[in-house]
């Protein structure tokens, strides 16, 4: 594994997916212009530059944004799919997943929209196709209004917007934050613990949970999760949803058991233009749970979108 800023326990996992990914993740360090002064952070990325795209110069790259409490190993099963047709990024947002956390920075909606127009701006150079998962679709969203210029259409996962965010956290004593940081850890480890416990337990679910256990052991994860609650998160993107230009692509899992369906429609109705596509069998995840489909729709759309 030659990324060496991975916690220890990425031994534990066996996910043949996963270590495909991992061994292809990269930290590289961009300068970011923050209003307290230029920082720099070691951001955690994987890209893939495919043939195809050469004979496709119009084409927008492919930029993927995971979710909350999430990293970029949650496109471990859909990048393969698309990485043969299409140029593709994915990256760790400030403040989250493998990328580094620096404690005197707050991680916010503006910090995190900072951080991620440098990171186009030094390493893409050029619009991208942004593609938002749950939390990841509110950056997407938020960071399309504020500088459209950089992106050339939107596809927005189970997105949050409409719902999905924690205006109160602002409002919440640290301390009471904190509690909720460690419910995080604590379910998901516990989750792991039961699941070890019992050989019949399906090894594909041991490994999603260590999975979605490996950021949490980054260096700041806690001081993170709390920094961004105390924010307030996207409480005040949903008045301007409406306000969206550009091409967008709808896709949602038919059974989000995390947001419902209802959000969906809703984006449908407010987003000029857009494209709404159920993922059928699919949860929040769909891009896990049915990635052959959700890389189908994306191409498609991306195909569409560069003619």
């Amino acid at each position: 594994m030659k990324a060496d800023f991975l916690p220890p326990s990425v031994v534990d996992i066996q996910d043949l997916e996963a270590i495909a990914l991992l061994q292809q993740l990269e930290r590289q360090v961009v300068q970011v212009p923050f209003q307290q002064g230029t920082t720099a952070i070691a951001t955690a990325y994987v890209h893939h530059s495919s043939d195809r795209s050469a004979s496709q110069p119009n084409a927008a790259p492919i930029l993927l944004l995971p979710g909350f409490d999430s990293s970029l190993l949650e496109f471990r099963r859909l990048l393969p799919l698309l990485t043969t047709q299409h140029e593709t990024w994915t990256v760790d947002l400030f403040g989250s997943g493998f990328t580094e956390y620096v404690p005197t920075l707050a991680v916010n909606p503006q910090n995190i929209r900072q951080h991620l127009l440098k990171v186009i701006e030094t390493w893409i150079r050029q619009p991208v196709m942004l593609v938002g998962a749950s939390l990841g679709g509110a950056v997407a969203i938020d960071f399309a209004l504020n500088y459209p210029n950089w992106v050339r259409s939107l596809v927005l996962i189970n997105s949050v917007g409409f719902s999905g965010s924690f205006p109160v956290g602002q409002f919440l004593p640290h301390p009471l934050i904190e509690l909720g940081a460690n419910w995080l850890h604590f379910r998901k480890q516990a989750a792991l613990t039961a699941a070890l416990a019992f050989p019949i337990i399906d090894l594909t679910l041991i490994d999603a949970l260590r999975c979605s256990l490996l950021h949490q052991e980054m260096p700041g994860w806690k001081a993170a999760i709390a920094s961004f609650t105390k924010s307030g998160g996207y409480a005040n993107l949903r008045d301007r949803i409406a306000q969206v230009q550009h091409p967008t692509l709808i896709l949602w899992g038919e059974a989000d058991d995390v947001l419902g369906t209802d959000d969906a429609t809703k984006f449908k109705q407010a987003i000029s233009g857009s494209q709404l596509i159920w993922i059928l069998k699919a949860s929040h995840v769909p891009h896990f749970d049915q990635p052959q489909s959700v890389a189908a729709h994306l191409l498609t759309f991306a195909r569409r979108i560069g003619n």
